[in-house]
């Protein structure tokens, strides 16, 4: 039915979805019409859906096989010392920086269309809502008028009148004219019903539509915050970081499936739906509603005729002739009987109401008002809502594989941590310029010792040593010998040269530099380092 309407056509993707093959449970094939109250085709959404279950076991699975290989992986000695390889960490993560970046901008696009398409749905719906219960309460109120007010009136009259009988016929013929209208007024479809449904629909869409724009966009946020600590944590290497990463990049991944299938499903569902849109309404109708005034609304053609046309015309005939009436009895009866004169202007009164809610009700009757809310409605839905959920699938995607490839390069990194932890532990403990030895607190006992590292770097030559400044409480820390050495003070001391060779973290150019002192620089710092 969807192909032979020139004011809507479903878009391609919509097909594509709708071809998608529906199996239940027992991988039977079901039917693609939109039948959502059926079992057999709720299964087949369901299934749909546990296609993304089957995707999650399998990264699982392949997360499972690479972490178990990497622990059981056995590398040579010298190769993780010397200089371990950090090339493969480093692309990694900015290779699923960028997969993430891009797929949390598709995410986001995707969400706001859905968002769009949706609000633009349940607008048209309170749209048509108002429309249908503006019509139910024109016809209710023209209804009562004519039961009530009109008969009221028509009563006193006729026992004014009674005398004559000419005057009561033309009462009778009036409360005629009133039944016919009263009985065209309840041939109206019931639109209360209608506008009930439509009332429920619009508010459970919006409800859901909600919880699931502030899921997706808080599943956004986290994603793009943990790509910004998954950069930080790989290029810096920290451990927390790193544990943050693995911890919330499992939950990730999950709700990144998770989202595939049901965004898989609702697309799917929904594309069922926008292929044969007016199959599925004349099926939901057909107890409230008959076919053609279904069809008049669903497409407005010039060809098919108003299903109201004969009633409306029905009910501005017969309050014509009441109007005429009306006003031959207040030209002829008013001055016979003036107490006559005050119903037969209420009577006056309802019928040119009567006729101001019949030009409304046919305006509100007629199909182009309910037909741009259903077409306003479809393109929503089956446009925007579903390019947005394809998009959302796709950023659910992205995300599932950038996720795999950051919990993969997780454990390399934390290796690499490792190496360079060893590394530094590895150097030697005698070192004086180890940076991890505890320095002592400062000794004012041992004040009058002069540092000889002070003067390493103007050992080049003689003429620029100068004799060493008398010590005072107020020496650097740094500038002491005792600082630098934790050593007995026997050992403290004793000249570096004496001992032959410097420490064994000394540059050669130091050593040679410590190598070519010559006597009198010896006997000239004696003083200051004997035992």
């Amino acid at each position: 039915m969807a192909s032979s309407r020139q004011d809507y056509i479903a878009p391609w993707w919509t097909y594509w979805l709708h071809s998608f093959p529906h199996l239940n449970f027992n991988f039977q094939t079901v039917d693609s019409t939109f039948k959502p109250e059926d079992t057999s085709y709720q299964q087949s959404l369901i299934f749909l859906a546990c296609v993304s279950a089957v995707g999650l076991g399998l990264s699982l699975l392949v997360l499972s096989a690479y972490l178990t290989c990497l622990c059981c992986r056995r590398r040579e000695e010298a190769e993780e010392v010397k200089r371990p390889d950090t090339c493969c960490v480093t692309w990694a993560a900015v290779i699923t920086g960028l997969v993430i970046c891009s797929a949390v901008g598709v995410g986001f696009y995707g969400n706001s269309e859905t968002n769009d398409g949706v609000y633009q749905l349940t607008y048209s719906i309170y749209n048509a809502n108002h429309t249908l219960g503006s019509i139910g309460s024109l016809v209710g109120n023209s209804l009562a008028s004519m039961q009530v007010g009109l008969k009221e009136h028509l009563e006193r009259l006729d026992e004014i009148f009674s005398p004559r009988g000419d005057y009561t016929q033309t009462l009778h013929f009036m409360q005629q004219m009133a039944n016919n209208v009263i009985q065209q007024l309840t041939a109206m479809p019931d639109t209360m019903k209608v506008q009930v449904d439509l009332a429920a629909i619009a508010d459970k869409t919006s409800f859901i539509e909600y919880y699931r724009w502030l899921t997706y966009l808080l599943l956004l946020i986290l994603d793009l915050v943990i790509c910004l600590v998954a950069c930080l944590g790989l290029a810096k290497q920290f451990r927390w970081m790193l544990a943050v990463i693995m911890v919330c990049g499992v939950l990730t991944l999950i709700m990144s499936w998770a989202s595939l299938g049901a965004g898989t499903a609702t697309a799917v569902g929904t594309s069922d739906f926008c292929v044969s849109p007016d199959k599925f309404i004349v099926n939901q109708t057909k107890d409230s509603l008959s076919a053609d005034i279904v069809h008049y609304y669903l497409y407005c053609s010039q060809s098919l005729p108003n299903p109201f046309q004969q009633s409306l015309t029905i009910f501005l005939r017969s309050l014509t002739t009441m109007q005429i009436q009306v006003q031959g009895l207040l030209q002829f009866t008013v001055a016979v009987y003036p107490t006559a004169e005050k119903d037969l202007l209420g009577i006056q009164r309802i019928l040119n109401s009567s006729e101001f809610n019949l030009h409304q009700l046919t305006a509100l009757l007629d199909c182009r008002s309910l037909h741009k809310d259903y077409l306003e409605a479809l393109l929503g839905v089956c446009y925007d809502g579903v390019e947005g959920l394809l998009y959302l699938c796709l950023f659910s995607l992205l995300a599932a594989c950038a996720f795999c490839a950051l919990l993969c390069a997780v454990p390399r990194a934390w290796t690499l941590i490792a190496i360079r932890d060893r590394d530094y532990d590895d150097i030697d403990e005698e070192d004086p310029f180890n940076p991890s030895r505890r320095i002592t607190p400062y000794n004012p006992s041992r004040a009058q010792v002069h540092s000889f590292c002070s003067y390493s770097s103007s050992m080049g030559s003689q003429t620029s040593l100068h004799p060493p400044l008398q010590a005072t409480s107020s020496t650097p820390e740094y500038m002491n010998q005792s600082m630098l050495f934790e050593r007995s003070p026997r050992y403290e001391n004793v000249p570096l040269i004496g001992s032959g060779s410097p420490p064994p973290s000394y540059s050669p150019s130091m050593r040679t530099t410590y190598l070519s002192m010559t006597d009198a620089q010896i006997r000239h710092f004696g003083t200051d380092f004997q035992i």
